[in-house]
């Protein structure tokens, strides 16, 4: 799972540029403007078209309202290892043959298991569009369900954990442990990539029961980006997506975190590391609000590019690190989940610095922005978020647009969200900065968790 959504990642941040008509557009509303046509089938699939005649291809993009955090509980890692199972075969599509057809057109693929949703997503020649819709709805209609392919998953699964997390130095770090760590509700807090007893627990049943539900029209979203004709589209979605069977879903389960109130610190043990590591996040506002845009706008202050803050502390001025990572979301961008999160960044540094010094230097350069939160301040990081809000955009074909357009359709019900994004950063006040900088960057309410390296177990101590 981690290549998988590192590839994405990839994608979505490689910038290829708007069409002249989206320049034109820009130009006109002084901001950018993303085509968007929104409906829905009577089955409850929503539908969202995006034509982009910037290069002859496609994008056919499945967003399922299941990710992670919203898996059932007794069986943790099941959303992700149904991201393995969509590839084994259907009722036309032996199994890796969805992977061969779409590589044997010209195209690539790929899949990813986030938070809030599992997608899956097809860049191709626009001729091939219709061939792609078809393929899509077949997996959808159903899989070829077997024990064979669920002993298979299982196993490539559990090889995954072991390879990637377990076996690995700083495995997991931050990304998979940080969650875990720094919340109190199990459906945020548990292994996403699942307990080894709890994969091998996994029967036919289970499997079957899970595609029926979380697998169905009315809980998916399927977006189409770039130069095809939207009314053709819509006649072929029709076709293909319209019979199929809505299913009845669960009540969404309850994933709120409470306040937090006091700091909480963490040591990981990491016998594979050479070098200590620290990870401290903050949690975030509730997604929407003008707290949540003021963070977006404080994550470039502070950790985002060569000139953010952190870099400059930690990086140019005592040389404790090469490198600042972090960010809204490890896995993905602040736009593209739906519940609690966090603001996080991490560094490795030598042994000769302590943590102690570290965490000095982050609370000097937190007392330092909450004195000093100027309109330059402000208007260079609305200089790089918009600029951050193109790259997306623009990435790969359009793939970074077909991705927030379905997020904001699977959670808002609304993918024309995506052209009011600039405005709502526009709209953040000195004022507000310094009111959410108090709220949400105060040490009452971070996580700190460090790896201790060389050390020949990997348990957690408090």
């Amino acid at each position: 799972m981690k290549e998988t959504f590192m590839l994405f990642l990839f994608l979505a941040l490689t910038f290829s540029g708007f069409s002249q008509e989206d320049k034109q557009q820009n130009e006109k509303y002084g901001e950018f403007h993303v085509p968007v046509e929104y409906y829905k089938l009577e089955n409850g699939l929503k539908v969202v078209l995006s034509q982009d005649k910037t290069s002859p291809t496609v994008i056919v993009a499945v967003y399922y309202n299941i990710g992670f955090r919203i898996e059932p509980k007794d069986r943790t890692g099941f959303a992700h290892l149904f991201e393995h199972m969509m590839f084994q075969g259907s009722e036309n599509l032996g199994k890796m043959e969805f992977i061969k057809l779409v590589q044997e057109n010209g195209g690539v693929l790929n899949g990813s298991t986030r938070f809030d949703f599992t997608n899956y997503f097809e860049i191709v020649p626009a001729n091939k569009l219709e061939t792609m819709l078809w393929a899509e709805a077949d997996r959808m209609k159903g899989l070829d369900i077997t024990q064979a392919n669920l002993t298979n998953q299982q196993g490539v699964v559990k090889n995954e954990v072991k390879v990637n997390v377990l076996n690995q130095p700083y495995g997991g770090f931050p990304w998979l442990d940080m969650p875990q760590y720094a919340n109190t509700n199990w459906y945020n807090a548990h292994n996403f990539y699942g307990d080894l007893k709890d994969l091998d627990a996994a029967n036919l049943e289970d499997v079957e029961n899970f595609f029926n539900t979380y697998y169905s029209p009315n809980n998916a979203v399927l977006t189409v980006v770039g130069d095809f004709e939207p009314e053709q589209a819509r006649k072929w979605i029709k076709e293909y997506f319209a019979e199929i069977p809505k299913a009845d879903l669960p009540a969404s389960p309850d994933i709120s975190e409470p306040r937090q109130q006091e700091q909480k610190e963490f040591v990981k043990n990491d016998s594979l590391a050479n070098k200590p590591a620290i990870a401290i996040a903050y949690n975030m506002p509730e997604r929407n609000t003008p707290e949540y845009y003021a963070m977006g706008l404080l994550d470039q202050i502070l950790i985002q590019g060569d000139n953010a803050l952190l870099q400059k502390k930690l990086v140019d001025e005592l040389g404790y690190t090469s490198n600042v990572s972090g960010g809204i979301n490890y896995l993905g961008n602040m736009f593209n989940y739906n519940g609690p999160m966090q603001l996080m960044f991490d560094i490795t540094y030598d042994s000769e610095t302590s943590k102690e010094e570290v965490v000095k230097a982050v609370d000097e350069v937190m007392a330092e922005i909450s004195e000093n939160i100027t309109p330059e301040m402000l208007n260079n990081a609305l200089v790089k978020m918009r600029s951050q809000l193109y790259d997306e955009l623009g990435g790969t074909f359009g793939l970074g647009r077909a991705d927030l357009l379905s997020s904001f359709a699977l959670f808002d019900d609304d993918p024309s969200r995506i052209n009011n994004l600039e405005e709502k950063f526009k709209e953040v006040t000195p004022q507000l900065m310094e009111e959410t900088i108090s709220d949400y960057l105060r040490k009452t309410n971070r996580t700190i968790l460090t790896v201790n390296p060389l050390l020949a177990n990997n348990e957690k101590t408090n």
